[in-house]
């Protein structure tokens, strides 16, 4: 079984390698018969849909080769240059009054990836606790990481000393901060009412999101802030991944409006 687990995951890199596995590997002749024909369907399904996946874009059967044997499978693969690209194109986004470009390193939380990024300049995006340590680890300075997450960790009140920036997603979070650091500045995540995601899964604005304190809520945030003179110098807004242009660029002018009401707010998030 090994084998076979091998063969499917140097597949991805060509078909003609993968072809030629199947021929040399003696995998499927150690497989028992029901193993052999559900395989055998398997990769015929596949082939069939060859027209319609993404080629790779910068290994070649011979470098995917050769990954497996120095460093077995799986393996991860990454494109230095196209993350550099990449990097390059976010800093580039025109801005009339400053930009900060952050990493979501939840889609890729790789020491190596956060070190390039960060001699790039590029900021850090977290959304656990855990995101932050592993950060942090990395080299990455704790003024460098905005910390957007469902539940507070335990030392959040030893992260904002650090220097992290922590945006309130609820109006319980809000009230822990203001309990732990009076005085403190702090960061809202407020949902805008619409959201816009390449999935109903990935859509994470809207009455139907539970990410962010509801925009309705205004009176109750000020009223915490007031409570415990809060500091808000942030305002995070993220209605989804794969999102509508047309949907983000009104959630854009929306998110302004939000920034209204806290003078003291010197940057919006638009994640």
């Amino acid at each position: 079984m090994k084998s076979l687990l091998n063969c499917l995951v140097i597949f991805a890199s060509s078909f003609k390698a993968q072809s030629f596995l199947l021929a040399r590997s003696n995998g499927l002749s150690t497989a028992t018969p029901k193993t052999r024909q559900k395989f055998s369907k398997i990769f015929k399904t596949v082939l069939s849909m060859k027209e319609d996946l993404e080629g790779l874009k910068f290994l070649s059967p011979k470098t995917a080769f050769d990954v497996r044997n120095k460093h077995g499978t799986p393996s991860y693969v990454y494109d230095k240059s196209t993350l550099e690209e990449n990097a390059r194109a976010c800093l580039s986004f025109p801005n009339a009054f400053g930009l900060t470009v952050r990493f979501a390193m939840k889609s890729s939380p790789n020491r190596a990836i956060l070190q390039l990024f960060d001699r790039m300049g590029l900021h850090i995006d977290a959304s656990s606790g855990w995101e932050v340590k592993r950060a942090m680890d990395a080299g990455i300075p704790p003024s460098k990481i905005s910390l957007s997450s469902q539940e507070l960790p335990e030392n959040f009140a030893e992260l904002l000393e650090m220097g992290v920036s922590i945006n309130a997603c609820s109006l319980s979070q809000l009230e822990k901060i203001g309990a732990a650091k009076p005085g403190s500045e702090v960061g809202l995540r407020i949902n805008p009412g619409l959201g816009s995601g390449g999935t109903q899964r990935t859509n994470v604005g809207g009455p139907g999101s539970s990410f962010g304190i509801w925009h309705e809520l205004m009176n109750e945030i000020l009223d915490i802030v007031g409570k415990n003179d809060l500091k808000v110098v942030r305002i995070h807004t993220h209605i989804g991944s794969g999102s509508d242009p047309a949907v983000w660029q009104k959630v854009s002018h929306m998110s302004i409006n939000l920034v209204r009401p806290f003078p003291l707010v010197t940057s919006l998030n638009l994640g």
